[in-house]
């Protein structure tokens, strides 16, 4: 069984997270945002037997509530509850009450984690990826 650990990233961890991050998008495209994410003290990472597989990411400025903008666990290491026990741990820690965050229709694993963890849907956003709606999901602390 595998350990899994959750803490806040540090900036020696940003090559291991963007590896992550390109593994899943086949790019590095966010590399500074992850960065700046990290440098703000924004950015957690899980851990699996002492390797980074997953980050989770967040801001506070949605009309001023906390929205947790990326979950981003490596291919390798889906489905050993590594998405779920990163934002646990956030929504545990948030500086808000009220804890948001999103994924697009077409992806039903996410959907499926915000459904096990008690988060209800709390609106549709269109346009932002074509054909493709972004749903939002929300949870009280």
């Amino acid at each position: 069984m595998n350990t899994i650990n959750i803490r806040i990233a540090n900036l020696e961890d940003l090559d291991q997270i963007a590896a992550v991050d390109c593994a899943v998008i086949q790019n590095d495209s966010r590399k500074l945002i992850l960065k700046k994410a990290i440098q703000e003290q924004k950015c957690l990472v899980g851990e699996l037997s002492g390797k980074i597989e997953g980050f989770l990411t967040f801001h506070t400025d949605f009309f001023e509530c906390s929205f947790i903008s990326l979950v981003i666990v490596s291919p390798s290491a889906r489905r050993k509850g590594l998405a779920s026990r990163l934002i646990k741990e956030f929504i545990g820690q948030s500086p808000t009450e009220k804890v948001f965050s999103s994924t697009n229709e077409s992806n039903i694993p996410m959907q499926k984690v915000f459904d096990s963890l008690g988060f209800e849907q709390s609106g549709i956003v269109h346009n932002l990826d074509e054909g493709d709606p972004e749903m939002i999901y929300f949870i009280r602390q």
